[in-house]
């Protein structure tokens, strides 16, 4: 049985990581509300299902791509249901074909493990290179759910205050394709 606990709005009572801190406090600095649930490692297809139905609302898939050089980095979150093609993806930017990122860069750029891939990671300083794409599907839903720089939490928040509060606070300006 994959667990997923009762929905907080409060931060987790400890924090794994320098960016799972830094995301709450940023929550609570740029007046961003959310609802937050505890699970198991929430990696696989299934595993998000269950989350979706606990959080009430739809995981997004986040992949952390980077050019052949491994020079510039690029993440991109999607509806979970939507498959990734990399040639439609640079087509979109404009950019010769990319590929997944090594694990190394993904914990040494975004602050994340494998599974915990988040747009929240905007808020290292690390990331103030990398290219944030997200698809346009999701700026048309009216929340946004992602891990929050965990794969054991997961967040749900409006997306206006994401692509208005959080994104602008940070520096970054996503670019929307789709």
């Amino acid at each position: 049985m994959f667990y997923v606990s009762e929905k907080y709005t409060t931060p987790p009572p400890s924090f794994a990581t320098p960016l799972h801190q830094k995301v709450y406090e940023a929550f609570a600095q740029w007046g961003i509300a959310y609802e937050r649930v505890d699970t198991d490692p929430g990696i696989t297809m299934e595993d998000c299902q269950n989350i979706n139905s606990g959080i009430g609302g739809r995981i997004v898939k986040t992949v952390f791509l980077c050019n052949r050089q491994q020079t510039k980095f690029y993440l991109y979150a999607m509806r979970d249901d939507k498959p990734f093609v990399t040639k439609d993806f640079g087509a979109a930017l404009g950019i010769p074909r990319v590929s997944f990122a090594s694990e190394e860069k993904l914990k040494e750029i975004a602050g994340v493990e494998h599974g915990a891939t988040t747009v929240l990671s905007a808020v290292l300083d690390s990331c103030k290179e990398v290219t944030f794409v997200i698809d346009r599907e999701l700026v048309e839903c009216e929340s946004y759910c992602c891990t929050d720089g965990t794969a054991t939490c997961f967040v749900k928040l409006n997306t206006k205050d994401l692509m208005e509060k959080f994104f602008p606070s940070t520096g970054i300006t996503p670019i929307v394709i789709g």
